[in-house]
């Protein structure tokens, strides 16, 4: 029986302190603007000073965590039953992955970014600002913010969800991730207080990402009529219509809001890469495309070894991009992660990883490659992409420097908007479901009643201080990813622990117990001439005699998908089978594949009806 709605009745507790925080940093933002931006410039820099080592720690753990999961023993494990289909087709997939993961920000650090670098390079690099010799090192340290690692956040946490929800049947939400080692732990304080703090950190998050695409939008909109600059009265509207947009687009539902919108912006992305690419400096640009990754694989190691103790330099370098940008993608797991769980049903833990971590990983560095060795190139060449002093305007500035400009500078303005809408769409979508307990599909009312938040953030941060404020509530994201750190550690031991009970693991091991220890009969008794068989024994003498295939911890636990039943696995048939990834569905035993710790594999010497053999002779 599917689950209805009313097995996710809505989280009063959760909702409403969310809820009562969103308007608080709203009139803050309002009353105090310079305030909100003291407060989160002082708690930016005691987290950087005190915490960056956790933060960097954590980039490598998860980095390596994700690469065991995936192309480990357990990469077969599929989000969901054995043999469930995928929801969505591949392109499609990667589309929202794309759109949802990056944004507004592949926009407006594309060409900003390597360039920032290229001026002002970091500490751990010993190149002069500005010089040839600074080109490499500023992709090099954009792709260590942006690349694999980055997108390995997102892995550990959607697949988490996904494989919670879909493969344990378990609700959807943060707090469910720690079941396996505090049961009960969702309907607890405890994850109701983790539930409540993913909201908020993705409220913040998405606001920022928000704050940063409306800037975006009025410059844009600035450069390509002339006019300005805009005041209030344009960003008030422009954020009132594009709320309304993708509050639409979020009650609408996932498929037929979020997968149009992401598949339309797909190709606008493409052909804007591929026109920068063809009209920029197309071999300067083609250049950069090997030696940067050799370079990013050389450089690796050197960028991890900046800390706070190399000096007040490699204090405001972290706090400014690498310690920051650590805290921001934990600070968008939550969003991100929920929402690729929603997208990734039926898919393996090693479809997954390649397909979240390595693909949009090559698709940011071509995009970065191309966009930021055209912007350092015209300025080599004396171009100023920053004449009006602000960051928002330099992606529009290449544009305009090259063929049909103004064309392409109107794409890219629109592609800023539908990832303004999407990025929002997708946000308020997620909140709503943590506040009403992992609903698959939440009450179109709370979804609503997000997404008029998020679009009165947006319009507070913006009127009431500008940049100012959008910066101070960028700072208290960080501070915010301190404890959520925290919580992500939690995710990995107790994801950790749950895979190593997954039927496909059980039959794994069981699979490698029985064949060496009828490896080693058939050798005692024969040799290297016997072939396998399977007869029943007592229990005590199987194949699978050190294996406890009905131990209630290997098999008392539920696969049962939000969106469907799929049964309670139980020890007979984990018992079943022996082939792995393919378990057999609960019903009659299938003839000749039942191998239990009551069965034997026997060796046998291959010679029927006493039939002479012709053996090599040794010697």
């Amino acid at each position: 029986m599917v689950r209805s709605n009313a097995s996710f009745p809505t989280n009063r507790a959760v909702l409403t302190g969310a809820v009562v925080v969103t308007v608080s940093v709203i009139v803050w933002a309002f009353a105090a603007p310079d305030h909100l931006a003291e407060v989160g410039t002082n708690s930016l820099t005691w987290v950087t000073t005190n915490f960056g080592w956790l933060f960097s720690a954590l980039a490598i753990a998860i980095a390596l965590f994700m690469l065991a999961v995936g192309y480990g023993r357990t990469g077969g494990i599929r989000l969901g039953a054995d043999d469930e289909e995928p929801e969505y087709s591949t392109a499609s997939w990667i589309s929202m992955l794309f759109a949802a993961g990056l944004g507004i920000g592949l926009l407006f650090y594309g060409p900003l970014e390597p360039l920032t670098y290229f001026l002002d390079p970091s500490p751990s690099q010993n190149v002069a600002g500005g010089s040839a010799e600074a080109v490499l090192p500023a992709m090099v340290q954009t792709f260590l913010h942006w690349g694999p690692i980055a997108w390995a956040f997102y892995a550990l946490v959607g697949g988490a969800i996904a494989y919670s929800a879909y493969r344990r049947g378990r609700p959807p939400l943060i707090s469910a991730l720690f079941e396996p080692v505090f049961p009960g732990s969702s309907h607890r304080v405890l994850g109701r207080f983790i539930d409540f703090f993913a909201i908020i950190v993705t409220l913040f998050g998405t606001a920022v990402s928000l704050g940063i695409g409306a800037l975006q939008i009025q410059s844009g909109a600035e450069i390509l009529t002339g006019a300005g600059p805009f005041g209030n009265t344009f960003l008030i509207g422009a954020i009132a219509l594009l709320t309304s947009v993708f509050i639409a687009s979020a009650v609408s539902g996932v498929k037929r809001g979020i997968r149009l919108l992401s598949n339309t912006n797909m190709v606008l992305v493409g052909f804007v890469g591929l026109f920068v690419l063809i009209t920029g400096p197309t071999i300067f640009i083609l250049n950069f495309m090997p030696t940067s990754l050799v370079a990013f694989v050389q450089e690796l190691g050197r960028m991890f070894e900046l800390s706070a103790n190399d000096g007040p330099e490699a204090v405001e370098f972290l706090g400014t991009w690498t310690t920051y940008y650590w805290a921001w993608w934990v600070s968008w797991t939550p969003f991100v992660g929920m929402f690729i769980a929603k997208i990734s049903r039926g898919r393996t833990l090693r479809e997954l990883v390649t397909t979240v971590v390595l693909v949009p990983s090559a698709i940011v560095i071509a995009w970065f490659v191309v966009f930021g060795s055209t912007s350092i190139y015209m300025t080599q060449q004396g171009e100023d992409l920053q004449s009006g002093g602000t960051s928002e305007e330099v992606l529009f500035q290449v544009l305009q420097r090259l063929p049909l400009g103004t064309i392409m500078s109107a794409v890219a303005l629109l592609a800023v908007l539908i990832f303004f809408v999407t990025a929002a769409d997708s946000a308020s979508i997620v909140m709503s479901s943590i506040s009403q307990n992992g609903r698959p599909l939440p009450s179109k009312w709370i979804t609503a009643m997000w997404g008029v938040l998020l679009g009165l953030i947006a319009v507070a941060l913006l009127l009431a201080g500008g940049k100012s404020t959008l910066s101070g509530l960028q700072s208290l994201m960080v501070v915010s990813a301190l404890p959520f750190a925290i919580i992500v550690i939690g995710i990995m031991l107790s994801w950790a622990k749950d895979l190593r009970t997954d039927p496909y693991i059980i039959r794994r091991r069981y699979a490698k117990a029985a064949i060496a220890q009828g490896v080693r009969r058939g050798i005692d008794k024969y040799g290297d001439d016997f072939v396998f068989g399977a007869r029943e024994v007592p229990a005590d003498e199987g194949a699978g005699a050190g294996f406890d295939s009905d131990d209630p911890a290997l098999t008392e636990w539920y696969v049962e998908a939000t969106a469907g039943p799929l049964g309670k696995v139980t020890a007979e048939d984990v018992q079943r089978t022996l082939e792995p990834g393919k378990i057999q569905s609960p019903g009659k035993p299938v003839p000749g594949r039942i191998a239990s710790g009551d069965a034997a594999l026997s060796a046998s010497d291959d010679n029927p009806k006493g039939k002479a053999k012709d053996h090599p002779k040794s010697g």
